[in-house]
């Protein structure tokens, strides 16, 4: 697929209304960023692990244990609207 079919087919797939000054500004870019990516794929990387991130993540977790917490007349104590013990919010979904 070209260049030009890619700016096209994403530009529609995004809902992108292009002019053909930007769809041709763009396949320029796109043509640098491809061209980039094959001059990576020359690069010896034998012996270099995959990695996800750059430093090492870990989870840290801690026991899932009670404590002490405010009840729910506290929680609530500022809250604009209640009922029930419960906040109430305006309605979101329709």
């Amino acid at each position: 697929m070209s260049a030009e079919l890619d700016v096209k087919y994403t530009a529609q797939l995004a809902r992108l209304n292009l002019s053909e000054a930007e769809a041709l500004k763009f396949q320029s870019q796109l043509s640098q960023v491809l061209s980039y990516v094959e001059k990576l794929k020359t690069v010896d990387v034998t012996g270099v692990e995959p990695t996800a991130h750059t430093s090492p993540v870990f989870n840290v977790f801690r026991a899932d244990e009670p404590r002490p917490w405010f009840n729910s007349e506290t929680a609530l104590a500022n809250a604009p609207r209640q009922a029930n013990h419960l906040f109430v919010v305006p309605k979101v979904i329709e």
